[in-house]
């Protein structure tokens, strides 16, 4: 969620001087991308995994404060929900065994934070949004006690001056209304980081977009929402409806939803910062005394606060991300795409599957955004989120033939992009039975039409069959589910629709 800010209250200076800072802020940005100040390539790469508390009965358990200090490590931070934590990973070196390493990581990361969880009759769940979560579980009062979201959430909801309104559309239909951006905190996610130099950022950001709806294809997670099916990967317009400040009448007029695909390629990295501010006021107008501009003049490296206050609260699918490490600036592409889970094995081969397809694509002499029009990546993505592993998407056609096709994302994925995500990985210096192995697990997911959201829908409509009610077959359902994830084999080996005989409904 950001930076550490503290609570407090706004009048119209303070909105006013924010802007000029804003706008200075911008302006040492570009002095920095003019003067080449940004460090070198160092193929570095992070992980964040957004993660779900639940109690043995499947249901969510507002506790992560008591969780935090049994933990009591600094990879493990605070989300916006108390039935939220995150985990980090530190940076690492795109190369060698990698891969294996931060499965190895996460692996132990998690087992010692479920370990302690159970201490208080909990446990740690990854999953795009937990099947059991009520409409009364968020809710202001379940909003972790940091100023920042409890400050972030009094902003946005005067900015909208009524309730967020939640109507999604899919298999069914929910519709309700929330007087908080709690509903936001059921969306958890992985966050993948690349450090690029600014003169790879526009090609990286490019093919990220371009490269997000196979990335939903393949690891859709969060079906359900509130005891509905909805979508086969709901998060992202739950995220948009849950943190939308625009009334009717704003979202008639088209001003653009703070949750954000974006609406075209970029040329430089300046480009989304700069949309930043001209579409998007200030929800939290809080300034220090740097001067950026002064800053740089003296030799320094500006820390740009406001620039980068302001961009923790546009949430593009691919965001840009400035940073400072030991004196010097760095940028990075924030890829927010994929939802939690299902298990470590899992989320690995996506992590492989998106840095191996991004580089191949960011170095293709003819690249893809140049033959793909951009509202064709953002209705593939939309397509990607509605069907999961069955949606099918427009992509270009061999360069001989030109145009554009309509393709199954199955096909896509086996036949083009793994190829592409093989020849990425080699690239970055990964070893060669990492990247077979985690890519392997991505095709068998293509082959076998198998990802975490299909495995979930098939099991609750099994348990619906065996004669649970909606309820408690969602809860039977996640029960199953974390069984599984805790033990660790890939998604696409689970049973698919069968349930242990202590869940299914005698008769």
């Amino acid at each position: 969620m950001g930076e550490k800010v503290a609570a407090g209250a706004f009048d119209l200076s303070d909105r006013q001087r924010y802007r000029r800072k804003l706008q200075q802020c911008l302006a040492g940005l570009a002095r920095l991308l003019d003067e080449k100040r940004f460090d070198r390539p160092r193929n570095l790469m992070g992980l964040e995994i957004e993660l779900n508390l639940t109690g043995p009965d499947g249901l969510p358990r507002m506790m992560n404060a008591e969780v935090l200090e049994r933990i009591a490590s600094q990879d493990f931070q605070t989300e916006l929900g108390m039935f939220n934590l995150e985990v980090n990973i530190q940076p690492h070196a795109l190369g060698g065994r990698v891969l294996d390493q931060l499965a190895e990581e996460l692996r132990t990361g998690l087992n010692y934070a479920h370990r302690k969880a159970n201490e208080v009759a909990a446990g740690i769940v990854m999953i795009g949004i937990l099947p059991t979560l009520r409409q009364d579980d968020l809710v202001s009062a379940n909003l972790s006690a940091v100023d920042r979201y409890m400050l972030l959430n009094d902003q946005m909801v005067a900015a909208r001056g009524e309730d967020f309104h939640l109507d999604i559309e899919g298999v069914e239909r929910l519709s309700c209304t929330s007087a908080s951006i709690a509903p936001e905190a059921a969306c958890t996610s992985v966050q993948l980081h690349l450090q690029v130099t600014p003169g790879r950022f526009a090609d990286v950001w490019n093919a990220a977009q371009a490269v997000a709806a196979a990335q939903i294809a393949v690891g859709a997670n969060a079906p359900f929402l509130f005891g509905r099916e909805l979508w086969r990967e709901s998060r992202p317009p739950l995220f948009l409806q849950a943190t939308d400040t625009r009334p009717p009448e704003l979202q008639a007029q088209g001003v653009r939803p703070r949750t954000w695909f974006g609406e075209r390629w970029i040329s430089k990295p300046y480009d989304l910062f700069e949309e930043n501010l001209r579409y998007f006021p200030a929800l939290l107008p809080i300034c220090d005394d740097e001067e950026p501009l002064r800053v740089i003049e003296a030799g320094g490296v500006p820390s740009l606060s406001e620039l980068v206050l302001h961009n923790g609260t546009v949430y593009r699918w691919n965001r840009p991300v400035y940073g400072i490490a030991d004196g010097v600036p760095h940028l990075r592409v924030e890829n927010r795409v994929l939802p939690a889970g299902p298990t470590v094995t899992d989320v690995i081969a996506n992590v492989a599957f998106y840095y191996g397809v991004v580089r191949a694509l960011a170095e293709d002499a003819r690249p893809v955004w140049s033959r793909l029009p951009f509202e064709a990546a953002a209705a593939n993505f939309d397509a990607a989120c509605r069907y999961g592993i069955d949606a099918e998407f427009d992509w270009p056609r061999p360069v001989r033939f030109g145009g554009v096709a309509r393709v199954p994302a199955v096909d896509l994925v086996r036949n083009e992009l793994l190829p592409l995500a093989s020849a990425g990985l080699d690239a970055w210096g990964v070893a060669p039975v990492d990247r077979d192995y985690y890519l392997g697990v991505i095709e068998e997911r293509c082959r076998q039409r198998v990802n975490g959201a299909s495995w979930q829908v098939a099991t609750y409509h099994r348990a619906l069959e065996s004669g649970l009610d909606r309820e408690a077959a969602l809860a039977a359902t996640t029960r199953r589910y974390c069984e599984l994830m805790h033990q660790g084999e890939p998604v696409h080996t689970w049973p698919v629709g069968v349930l242990p005989d202590a869940v299914v409904a005698p008769g």
